[in-house]
């Protein structure tokens, strides 16, 4: 009998699981444009999207999750021309191969996003986003240059907030902001700016379509910011725009009223803030002032003669009792060290050889050395015998052995 899971035979699920792992494998099919009209557009309740996207010859469906949808800037309809990125994947449970969404554009504009994207890496590569070459805004700037268009709304939204907060220098390098010329006209200006001496520059517009801001996403743009030796703040569109410029810039602002109120602090908080700081460098004053004179007055009390006598009598008193303890100290410290000496001295009086004189002995020398042994002498030799109170001088005339165990010549026993 067959069995149930022959070695090469796949069942469905196993077959569906291969043939979606084969595909979201393979790196030409993770990521993928594609261009194609909607149909058949299905919003479900649960905020995800199922449609289908086709062209004159052929479809694939699409599925795009809510996730995905909510960043969405613009709304799907049945039959809109799009160009959708995603990865081939399967829906396994029906073996069906689909494309899960991760972006859609309307179409029309998906190479100025591929132009984008390649320079954002190019860029990003050549380190033009990197955190620490970005330079810190100054906190209290007295010169603020702006690169924007002169006719717009952006000059007098900066102005109007800069008069509420702050109100500083301003000076505009006009600028065109949109259409042919736009990106030039830009790196111009910051690069006038830069001679100018501002303390940042302010570099913006107002919002608009991709198409609008696209002077923002020029090279010539992103290195002039780059090159830039004054700290730029990168002002475009609105705060879900994002620009090459944003990326490039030292700090990026939402919208160019928000820009105003990053590079400048409120005067009305920073008056708050020097009234805080004056009261406590009162406060401070007053308390060191009172130390000083609770001080004063202390010395001054010390000067009374009278109790300038009463210190007196009472250092003098210390004195004294402190030469009594030092005496009692030298004393005691007299008596061990005299101690000590008496035990050496004793020490040094039993190996004493004039000690042992006294008690009948004499010391025999010849030639200045000590005579140990009848062999240190001859016949006829000097002899010089060291007594208590004086020398003996002799000379040798016989030698005698002295054998202690037996009776000798001269009759003695020891």
């Amino acid at each position: 009998m067959m069995s149930e899971n022959p070695i090469g035979v796949y069942s469905v699920s196993m077959l569906n699981d291969t043939i979606r792992s084969l595909l979201i494998n393979d790196p030409k099919l993770r990521e993928v444009w594609v261009r194609g009209e909607i149909s058949n557009l299905k919003k479900h309740s649960s905020g995800h999207y199922y449609f289908t996207l086709r062209d004159k010859e052929s479809q694939i469906r699409c599925v795009s999750f809510r996730q995905i949808n909510r960043n969405l800037k613009f709304e799907l309809i049945e039959s809109m021309s799009v160009i959708v990125y995603g990865s081939v994947d399967v829906y396994t449970i029906r073996g069906e191969y689909q494309l899960k969404v991760l972006d859609i554009r309307p179409d029309g504009i998906g190479e100025m996003f591929k132009a984008f994207e390649q320079l954002k890496q190019k860029l990003k590569e050549e380190g033009f986003f990197e955190q620490d070459r970005k330079r810190p805004i100054p906190k209290f700037p007295t010169k603020i240059g702006v690169s924007t268009s002169a006719t717009g709304a952006v000059i007098h939204d900066i102005i109007n907030v800069l008069n509420r907060r702050y109100p500083v220098q301003v000076l505009l390098a006009p600028c065109l902001v949109q259409g042919d010329g736009a990106a030039q006209s830009i790196a111009d200006s910051i690069q006038l700016l830069n001679k100018a001496e501002v303390d940042v520059i302010i570099v913006g517009r107002g919002g608009g379509s991709l198409e609008d801001l696209w002077a923002f996403n020029e090279e010539v743009v992103a290195r002039a910011i780059f090159n830039s030796k004054v700290p730029v703040v990168s002002a475009v569109g609105h705060e879900t725009d994002y620009t090459i410029a944003d990326f490039t810039a030292d700090l990026r602002a939402p919208t160019p009223s928000a820009a105003a109120e990053l590079i400048v602090p409120d005067k009305f908080e920073l008056k708050r803030l020097l009234d805080s700081m004056i009261r406590r460098i009162e406060y401070a004053l007053n308390h060191k002032i009172m130390a000083l004179s609770a001080k004063l007055d202390k010395a001054r009390d010390s000067l009374d003669l009278r109790k300038l006598l009463e210190m007196v009598d009472q250092h003098h008193q210390r004195v004294d009792e402190l030469i009594t303890f030092m005496e009692k100290d030298v004393k005691y410290e007299l008596n061990s060290r005299k101690m000590v000496f008496q035990g050496i001295v004793g020490r040094m009086n039993a190996v004493n050889p004039l000690n042992t004189l006294e008690r009948g002995y004499c010391i025999a020398l010849s030639n200045n050395k000590v005579i140990k042994s009848i062999n240190d002498v001859k016949t006829g030799y000097k002899l010089n015998l060291r007594v208590t109170d004086g020398n003996i001088m002799c000379d040798v005339i016989k030698k005698i052995s002295i054998d202690y165990n037996k009776e000798e010549e001269n009759g003695c026993k020891f």
